[in-house]
């Protein structure tokens, strides 16, 4: 894979994003920020109840979805 392709944010994980995670830590971030991390199908829901769990977890939103609106 090229700099150019983004990659799962799980570690040891090589696969292909296709998914954003947005979330948040109201411990330490304002309301309206949103972090994010990337996850590849495999991950989706093993990074999704890592955030849920913490109640951090915002949103999920198809890659494509969240690179669009990023660059409109």
């Amino acid at each position: 894979m090229t700099d150019d392709i983004p990659i799962c944010s799980a570690k040891g994980c090589h696969a292909a994003a296709v998914w954003v995670l947005a979330w948040n830590n109201p411990k330490i971030h304002t309301p309206e920020r949103r972090k994010t991390w990337l996850a590849c199908e495999e991950h989706r829901e093993h990074l999704s109840q890592f955030l849920g769990v913490r109640g951090f977890l915002k949103d999920v939103v198809p890659f494509a979805e969240w690179s669009a609106a990023a660059d409109g």
